[in-house]
């Protein structure tokens, strides 16, 4: 087998994020998302920092759950392709959407 596909069989079968895969950042502040619509690729991971005093989630109905505190971060990386959209299950009326392409 050649190296090059090698290390790409070697990081497929250890689970590791492609190279090219970035972090995509969204602040919470004043109970809103910013920027409320992000573009991301399959594998890049989105990263919230939360500057509220109080603790918030980036919820999609159906799917996942990332809790994050006062004054911290939380984060998940994208595995599938297509749109997503997100709210705070605390604080419903704070929206965030996600298009992810493969």
């Amino acid at each position: 087998m050649r190296p090059q596909l090698l290390g790409s069989a070697l990081a497929l079968a250890l689970g590791v994020s492609p190279a090219c895969a970035a972090t995509i950042e969204v602040t919470i502040d004043k109970l809103v998302f910013s920027p409320a619509t992000v573009q991301a690729k399959v594998g890049d991971t989105i990263e919230w920092t939360n500057k509220d005093i109080l603790a918030h989630t980036a919820t999609v109905k159906g799917g996942w759950d990332v809790m994050i505190p006062a004054k911290s971060k939380g984060k998940i990386t994208l595995n599938a392709a297509g749109a997503v959209d997100y709210f705070c299950r605390f604080h419903p009326n704070m929206k965030g959407h996600i298009e992810v392409a493969p």
